[in-house]
């Protein structure tokens, strides 16, 4: 496969994971003791991206609620909004570069073979 294809491939697959790692958490922002996850990403031999996901096992903020025991802390999901939603941006951003370089490949490839034949 063409080198630039195949970094791009893994990149569209890199970015798929962390815009799905970011949605899951914010959908679960809500959720009592929630432990949001963490996609790292890393170079692969020869060419791509290599995916981590790993648990974040930070505490949530503790609050009080009302149980049948009376008042009880309880903790709240450890997802922070405000880092989730523009990273969710970002990583859609950098999905739509990787998508792009695959359009491109594909049309000079294709540019070549219409020169060749």
């Amino acid at each position: 496969m063409i080198p630039a294809m195949q970094s791009a491939l893994s990149g569209l697959s890199a970015y798929s994971a962390k815009i799905g790692s970011n949605a899951n958490n914010i959908a679960n922002a809500g959720t009592e003791g929630f432990k949001k996850s963490r996609i790292l990403l890393a170079s692969a031999v020869p060419y791509g991206v290599e995916v981590h996901r790993e648990r974040v096992e930070n505490p949530g903020p503790l609050s009080y609620e009302e149980s049948s025991n009376g008042m009880a802390l309880i903790e709240q999901s450890n997802v922070d909004l405000a880092e989730e939603l523009p990273a969710m941006g970002l990583n859609a951003n950098f999905y739509k570069a990787n998508l792009k370089t695959i359009q491109m490949s594909d049309e000079m490839l294709g540019t070549l073979l219409k020169t060749k034949a």
